[in-house]
């Protein structure tokens, strides 16, 4: 079921998404949720390949899970 977001935006960014979907044909609120969620793709989630390359690089994988086994049990130290 669709939901109803209430955004607010400055009036120029409001042109550009505007012009944006005038451009691709679409409604404001289609290009809206179109953008956010390639944005959510190309932010959270690796690429088929990149996730084969991950997976086959064992000494990645074990140091991958000591790290997460330090952080289930808070050791270690966090790097910013």
């Amino acid at each position: 079921m669709s939901k109803t977001v209430t955004l607010r935006i400055s009036e120029d960014h409001y042109r550009r998404l505007k012009a944006y979907a005038q451009a691709d044909n679409r409604k404001l609120s289609n290009a809206v949720e179109t953008l956010a969620l390639k944005q959510l793709d190309e932010e959270l989630f690796v690429e088929p390949s990149e996730m084969k390359e991950i997976l086959s690089d064992g000494k990645l994988l074990g140091r991958l899970k000591t790290g997460h086994g330090q952080a289930r049990r808070l050791k270690g130290r966090f790097i910013e």
